[in-house]
């Protein structure tokens, strides 16, 4: 019988490069713990009937004592969690890891550890966020005018969609593609991972390749279950995240390049942001950025990036 029980719990299928990743955090632990270590992989809560946001409250109660989640839903316990959130801020994956690698995200991680029964262990790749819709291409703010678009629960994301001209209309993943099937929203924006992965491009021709949004994927801990292992038990599970992690941010650079190459031009077609374009957004969520900065204290924005 295993001395320690592990369940890390996720909303994705088995190929998703979340549920990827776990399996290498798993072989890891597998390898340097042996049988001292139950471990149990849940790929997917929402087949059990919960919904994608349980697994907040799964881990802060311990009924699970691993997850990995989007870090928008957390901006409540940790404002400065906003600063990922800030529109077409982000335009490279090197300038994302330089911050939630840096000063940044480790402010958020000590300050988490305070304000919740969870510890942020470790900082996934949920991809570039970019806009879908099956009414008409996107190439403007003006083009987004009357549609209903499907959000995260993210007063800041609502906000930028809403000044970009949408209809924000926030909904749990796992009611998205329902959503997009029956017409409750026009648009929907994700990585394209999830944009095919959940089977959103069979509604949606279009794909505008926004990238108005990149986003952090937050792995989550139990708090009273990790700070009372053994230390030689938190140390493999360190090392089993810190090889995770690298494995994880590869599989979804990997799987962007994957996708559009296999894209149908007869199914879906891809739209590629001029730069002029891109300024009008850019300018469009202005308003939201400033008022958003405004909160926060003038040293923190020496850790975003500049250009």
């Amino acid at each position: 019988m295993a001395e320690f029980d592990i369940k890390f719990s996720g909303y994705q299928g088995p190929r998703s490069i979340h549920n990827r990743a776990v399996q290498v955090f798993g072989d890891s632990l597998a390898n340097s713990l042996g049988d001292r270590v139950g471990f149990e992989h849940v790929l997917n809560v929402t087949e059990a009937g919960r919904k994608a946001a349980d697994l907040l409250t799964m881990v802060a109660s311990g009924e699970t004592t691993l997850c990995y989640f989007s870090s928008s839903y957390l901006a409540d316990k940790v404002p400065e969690i906003a600063l990922f959130d800030l529109p077409f801020l982000i335009r490279d994956r090197a300038q994302a890891y330089a911050m939630l690698d840096g000063p940044l995200g480790q402010l958020v991680v000590d300050k988490m550890a305070e304000a919740a029964d969870f510890r942020i262990v470790a900082w996934w790749d949920n991809g570039f966020r970019h806009f879908s819709n099956g009414v008409r291409p996107i190439r403007t703010p003006a083009d987004c005018e009357g549609l209903k678009i499907r959000t995260l629960f993210s007063e800041l994301q609502q906000q930028s969609f809403a000044a970009m001209g949408f209809e924000p209309v926030p909904l749990d993943v796992a009611e998205l593609p329902g959503a997009c099937a029956d017409g409750t929203v026009d648009a929907q924006e994700n990585p394209l991972t999830n944009t095919f992965n959940f089977g959103i491009n069979e509604h949606h021709r279009w794909i505008t390749m926004s990238g108005h949004f990149f986003g952090p994927c937050v792995v989550l801990a139990h708090k009273k279950t990790w700070d009372t292992w053994p230390e030689d038990v938190r140390n493999a599970v360190q090392a089993a995240l810190a090889e995770a992690t690298p494995a994880q941010r590869g599989f979804a650079a990997a799987e962007d390049e994957a996708i559009k190459s296999r894209m149908d031009p007869g199914q879906n077609e891809l739209i590629e942001l001029s730069e002029d374009e891109r300024a009008a957004f850019v300018s469009a969520v202005a308003p939201v950025v400033e008022r958003t900065m405004s909160h926060f204290r003038d040293e923190l924005f020496e850790y975003l990036p500049r250009g």
